[in-house]
């Protein structure tokens, strides 16, 4: 399915002002949590550069999202979800930086990730959204959706038009769990 989102974006935290009208495609095996996650991760690195992978989450081994110079060398891989240590492995072997936003266990994520040998392991980001968050917000996605959202010290504001929610994202660098 296709969805239009035009956001209005404050992301005081990075000083990003924007309005964003762009169509996002929820794969069939895709929940809509997964693709609100995928949305998240979009809108809170926006930058004129960033992309989604060509080939969509039927490629496994690319980043749902990334960020590259002009030479292609990648800035961001952007990983959505609990993806395997394989993935970000290669993921940081491959990136300068690599962010996963995870709706799901952030903790089962860092012990896999402590239990296997990941390369720079202790540089991985990790955003966790919350999922009960994520589960009231998909009952306002439309078609074409209109929304704000201010982000400002991990707080995230949403303004849906019809309704208004709001929710802390948790920051976790593996760093904290490998000392």
């Amino acid at each position: 399915m296709l969805y239009r989102f035009q956001i209005e974006l404050s992301d005081i935290d990075r000083g990003v002002y924007e309005t964003l009208d762009f169509r996002i495609v929820q794969h069939p095996s895709e929940t809509l949590i997964y693709m609100l996650t995928r949305l998240f991760a979009y809108v809170l690195n926006y930058e004129p550069n960033l992309i989604f992978s060509a080939a969509g989450l039927s490629d496994p081994d690319s980043p749902a999202m990334q960020i590259a110079d002009g030479n292609g060398a990648i800035n961001l891989w952007i990983e959505i979800g609990n993806p395997s240590t394989k993935k970000l492995h290669k993921a940081m072997k491959s990136a300068k930086n690599v962010t996963v936003f995870t709706y799901k266990s952030a903790q089962v994520l860092v012990d896999d990730i402590k239990s296997n040998d990941v390369h720079r392991a202790a540089e991985i980001k990790i955003v966790a959204v919350d999922a009960k968050f994520l589960q009231q917000l998909e009952t306002y996605v439309a078609k074409n959706n209109r929304w704000s959202i201010l982000h400002q010290h991990d707080q995230l504001d949403i303004n849906t038009g019809a309704s208004s929610l709001s929710s802390i994202l948790r920051r976790i660098t593996v760093k904290e769990f490998l000392l």
